[in-house]
């Protein structure tokens, strides 16, 4: 099978690519480098079926060219986390719609199937836990920059169902929770690889807001996996689907896990949210999906739990550290 993985030098991008590549894909990537990173995929490089092309998913000529002969677009490209999104609202707004709609045109005209991934932010500050797909989008006031990226995302999806409708593309939609693993980076703000590098450090782990909100993080193995199967499955096409974790974890209870798997001193400092985002930022106190739906369609659930997750985290961000030490 030919796939093409858009965002694939980012986190998950890269894995889902190894993951094609194990079970003997062709795969085409293509990345603006713009949060991906070279270093995720230079592993790849010399595997004769896969290739690499820098460019932007913008750009629609260059999407009609990639996407034709292709039999499944994995469309992961995308402006992710809260810090990136925080500091570049019009960039984040424009690479997730204008981007998704070049994708989606592309693929409509070679005729081939997309898997668009998006995100839990859609459920936006809907308090009906556990978040089911058919659980409706409660968004903040559009002056809180936060809501743009769910916003976006959103309309991604009304898109994809749109071209499945009128176009006959086929598409199905994945919308993932906190998904962690290694060669994912603190950079933009995710919480799991900052609070681990930070611990090994010895550095403070900063808690932000209170550290009562919870959240449930998949491990990004098995959410590459349930992508795959989607994609392989009958009957998934113009369906939504839930992907992630169901243990849910306050932030400081997450915190302290990552202090004592990993034997460390640090401190837990808390950040007022105003100062780690900036003024009138607002949080979900939970974050939980319900997975009954992927379960009975693929019988997919996480094989790796949460200590598990961590300490594949830590002996990654460790060897990654020791070229530093040893300087």
């Amino acid at each position: 099978m030919k796939t093409l993985v858009t965002g694939g030098a980012g986190f998950i991008g890269c894995h889902l690519a190894e993951a094609l590549l194990r079970r003997g894909d062709q795969v085409q990537v293509i990345d603006n480098l713009s949060t991906g990173s070279r270093d995720n995929i230079s592993h790849l490089l010399e595997n004769p079926r896969f290739e690499f092309v820098f460019g932007d998913i913008m750009d629609r000529e260059l999407m009609g060219d990639l996407t034709d002969g292709v039999d499944v677009v994995y469309h992961f490209a995308a402006a992710v986390g809260v810090k990136h999104i925080m500091e570049n609202p019009l960039e984040c707004i424009r690479c997730n719609v204008h981007g998704t709609e070049s994708v989606l045109e592309a693929a409509t005209r070679s005729g081939c199937k997309v898997l668009l991934a998006s995100t839990s932010e859609v459920y936006g500050k809907n308090s009906d836990i556990p978040s089911r797909e058919g659980t409706g989008t409660v968004m903040g006031a559009t002056t809180t920059v936060r809501w743009s990226y769910a916003c976006a995302k959103a309309l991604n999806e009304f898109m994809a169902l749109a071209y499945a409708r009128d176009r006959q593309l086929s598409v199905i939609i994945a919308r993932l929770f906190n998904v962690c693993g290694p060669r994912q980076t603190g950079r933009y703000g995710m919480v799991v690889p900052r609070f681990v590098r930070n611990a090994l450090l010895g550095e403070a782990l900063e808690v932000y807001g209170d550290g009562t909100q919870s959240r449930c993080f998949a491990y990004v193995g098995d959410v590459t996996a349930a992508a795959i199967s989607l994609v392989n499955a009958k009957d998934t096409s113009g369906q939504i689907f839930n992907i992630g974790s169901t243990v849910e974890v306050t932030i400081r209870d997450l915190a302290r896990r990552v202090l004592r798997l990993t034997n460390s001193s640090s401190e837990l400092k808390s950040v007022p949210y105003h100062v780690a985002y900036g003024a009138g930022f607002e949080d979900m106190p939970r974050r939980v999906p319900d997975t009954s739906k992927i379960q009975q369609w693929i019988d997919w659930h996480p094989k790796v739990g949460l200590d598990e997750l961590l300490e594949i985290v830590i002996a990654h961000e460790m060897a990654a550290l020791q070229p530093e030490h040893c300087q």
